[in-house]
């Protein structure tokens, strides 16, 4: 459903070999929380993807890890911005713009942290809106102000 669902929207999306079922239960207990369901099935399908000018829309499952463990944990993060916690950041713009789901409350919206304000903004729905968004209009335009 998700391939289908991207290539629907750019032909040219970059597809992945699927993640394993025991990787993400891996991810998933490394992050110390589950992933969010459509994010966990998108992944069984496509361990990422990879969007116009070729931006890691949706990061495989392992850069998922690394990046959420490191915005948890590094203490010059926690001087200079909010909190990241609440977040599991799963994409990016290539410019240093973020995109996550809120984990705390749990809902499937996605929010934009953007890197040089530190701002966090409701950006789509849901996963398929995200995508939809991302993938049709590919640069930072469909989420500024």
């Amino acid at each position: 459903m998700w391939r289908e669902a991207a290539a629907a929207v750019f032909p040219g999306v970059g597809l992945r070999e699927p993640a394993q079922a025991g990787e993400l239960a891996a991810a998933e207990t490394h992050l110390g929380r589950t992933l969010p369901s459509e994010l966990h099935q998108l992944l069984l399908e496509s361990n990422g993807i990879i969007g116009r000018t070729h931006v890691d829309t949706v990061w495989p499952a392992d850069q998922i890890v690394e990046t959420n463990l490191h915005f948890w944990s590094d203490p010059t993060f926690a001087q200079l911005y909010m909190p990241f916690a609440p977040f599991l950041f799963f994409g990016d713009n290539g410019g240093g713009d973020q995109f996550a789901f809120v984990q705390t409350p749990q809902r499937p919206d996605i929010f934009v942290w953007e890197h040089e304000s530190d701002s966090r903004r409701w950006v789509a729905s849901n996963l398929q809106d995200y995508l939809t968004h991302c993938l049709r209009d590919g640069g930072d335009g469909w989420y500024q102000l």
